[in-house]
């Protein structure tokens, strides 16, 4: 049996009654203004903003066509000739910098860009399937952004230069590198056109493709497989907007043979 607080008399069934509904009319009350203050969608809200606020970053490292050169990628690396060129590209790390590489000799010579190794006289570069070596820089030219690199080792994979190669308007091109940390990715483009950078004496080529950070150092390769450049860059351009760039494997030769003599 249920009292009053204040005098401890028993309740009557109707006032037993009058108090249940009361408190149920009371707990109703509580609840419909919970959902007037936390209504679902403020729930869904909060969700979403953290998941946003935790993958932000993707977003702003990825861009939609930087993760579309995936599946283009993906696509290339089925043909098996694209399967054998990536054997050469090497990943290479320079400190706190990491960069692409190729390999231009089967005895260790390999070819990348002055700024992905400027300030070490020795690197790290690593083969998709020959492993980690310890590289030395024996040659750099710094005025076209090469330079040159050797590890003690024999029988490598590597790519083979173009001799003459051409830089026709609208000529494909494919080329491998490792963009946005990953590794191994081959994209396509065409070329543009020559031209004259400002405080260069020789030309580049620009390039209509997804060139990204980590592609310097990647080889331009022509339809027939042979390296007819290196990525060095990207550039706004005013009438082609964002293009990359690469260095004609001619300066490279050009530059060795004057070295040498």
């Amino acid at each position: 049996m249920a009292y009053r607080e204040e005098d401890h008399e028993p309740l009557s069934e109707e006032e037993l009654n009058m108090l249940v509904l009361e408190a149920q009319e009371e707990a109703l009350q509580v609840k419909k203004t919970a959902k007037r203050t936390f209504p679902k969608w403020f729930f869904w809200l909060i969700a979403l903003f953290l998941f946003f606020s935790t993958f932000s970053f993707v977003f702003k490292i990825y861009s939609i066509p930087a993760i579309e050169f995936l599946q283009t990628s993906a696509e290339l690396s089925m043909n098996q000739d694209i399967q054998t060129y990536k054997k050469a590209v090497v990943t290479i790390e320079a400190g706190e910098r990491k960069g692409t590489g190729f390999s231009i000799t089967s005895d260790g010579r390999i070819l990348t860009n002055y700024h992905v190794i400027e300030g070490n006289s020795r690197v790290t570069v690593i083969f998709p399937e020959n492993g980690r070596f310890t590289a030395t820089v024996v040659e750099v030219f710094s005025a076209i952004d090469l330079a040159v690199l050797e590890v003690k080792e024999k029988g490598l994979p590597y790519l083979q230069a173009a001799d003459n190669p051409s830089y026709s308007q609208n000529e494909p091109i494919q080329f491998i590198g490792n963009p946005l940390s990953f590794e191994g990715i081959a994209n396509e483009g065409t070329i543009i056109t020559t031209l004259r950078l400002a405080g260069w004496q020789e030309d580049v080529v620009m390039i209509d493709a997804p060139v990204y950070k980590g592609n310097s150092g990647s080889p331009v390769l022509d339809d027939r497989g042979l390296v007819i450049g290196i990525v060095f860059s990207t550039l706004e351009h005013a009438e082609h907007g964002k293009v990359g760039l690469f260095i004609p494997i001619e300066l490279y030769k050009k530059s060795m043979t004057t070295s040498e003599e």
